[in-house]
């Protein structure tokens, strides 16, 4: 479905003001130290807004638009600091049923991630995480076991987004020379998950071991199914980082303009405007950057890999150089934990190297160019 510029600002300005008023920075540091890291009622009130269901289609309850809006409900989420689900279930397990799975798959699994009852993940990379073909380190062999199973998996598989809460677990497998997706149930023999000690509370991180353990064969499609949820995803992400960029830069300027030192606000002193206006060129940059991905890929422009790339860099990046500076900018008092700077520079470190990561990125966007 395809709607206006302004039907876009608009579903962005709603979901703005729901993380307004229920995702303050309080309510990101309850969420932080809570069992299951996300807050399950505001879930629910995204989902009645639809973002829990952006990217499926009207026939199984979502409202099926694509990475435009991604994109720009992501810019919010990602100013909020949201600790919720949005990339694992409502992007990346969304986006891979979507493209991998059977009719009786979508129909099975989609309604409950559209209705924020049920939370889906996706286990991709290994160890490295390189999240990319050869970073896949789960085997999946033919065993035609009981209850629809017909696979059964070994291996690990790393970082995994939500992974502790996910009920609807999907997990990328290398079998018979290709890959192929699977469904594993959360009490599976043989399954194990273990949290991940992390640097940002806000996106937890998962292990998950596989001991021959029985799974269900998703569909029939391939590594491009794979790629095509990883390429949503960078966009989900890009468009986190530039909300969370713009978010901590509107801080600092606030910030410059009303702390007085020498009888003066200290935005006025040259050394802090020259780095204000280098933190405006990274804030706009990376917003040119996500926005160029997004329109690229909704286009079905082949320049979209290169456009996705540069974004997976790009934005990374400014999130991580804007959320230093912050700090620096504030002094002392920025320092301290309970100041919000460092909830973006976690938020910002962290994505330097979720879904591949920058070098990642650099090199994908030097081969799009022939490089």
């Amino acid at each position: 479905m395809t709607i206006s510029v302004a039907e876009r600002a608009e579903l962005a300005a709603a979901v703005s003001q729901l993380l307004h008023d229920e995702c303050t920075e309080q309510d990101v540091r309850r969420v932080m130290g809570s069992d299951d890291r996300f807050d399950r009622e505001l879930w629910r009130k995204l989902a009645a807004q639809g973002v829990t269901g952006l990217l499926v289609d009207g026939a199984y309850g979502g409202v099926g638009l694509g990475a435009l809006e991604l994109e720009a409900v992501a810019e919010q989420t990602g100013a909020a600091l949201l600790p919720a689900p949005f990339l694992s279930s409502a992007v990346l397990a969304s986006a891979l049923i979507g493209a991998a799975g059977t009719e009786d798959d979508k129909r099975r699994l989609l309604p409950g991630l559209v209705d924020g009852s049920a939370v889906g993940t996706v286990a991709v990379t290994g160890s490295r995480g390189t999240w990319a073909q050869e970073g896949v380190a789960v085997r999946a062999t033919s065993d035609q076991g009981s209850a629809g199973t017909d696979y059964t998996l070994t291996g690990h598989a790393h970082y995994v987004i939500h992974g502790q809460v996910a009920d609807v677990i999907l997990v990328v497998a290398r079998v018979d020379g290709d890959f192929g997706i699977f469904q594993i149930a959360p009490d599976a023999v043989g399954f194990e998950r273990a949290a991940t000690t992390v640097f940002d509370p806000t996106v937890p991180l998962s292990t998950y071991t596989f001991d021959a353990t029985p799974a269900r064969s998703l569909g029939s499609a391939g590594w491009d199914a794979v790629q095509h949820a990883l390429d949503l995803g960078v966009i989900a992400l890009a468009g986190e980082q530039v909300g969370g960029t713009r978010r901590i830069f509107d801080i600092t300027v606030d910030y410059l303009k009303t702390r007085i030192q020498f009888g003066r606000p200290i935005g006025s002193f040259q050394a802090l405007k020259h780095m204000a206006a280098d933190l405006l060129v990274q804030v706009e940059s990376a917003t040119s950057a996500a926005q160029h991905a997004a329109a690229e890929y909704a286009s079905g422009s082949e320049k979209a890999p290169g456009a996705i790339a540069l974004a997976g860099f790009a934005c990374a990046e400014a999130y991580h150089t804007t959320a230093m500076s912050a700090i620096q900018m504030h002094g002392g008092i920025a320092f301290t934990w309970e100041h919000p700077a460092h909830l973006f520079l976690r938020r910002a470190r962290t994505g330097l190297q979720l879904l591949g990561g920058s070098g990642l990125h650099r090199e994908r966007y030097l081969s799009s160019k022939g490089a």
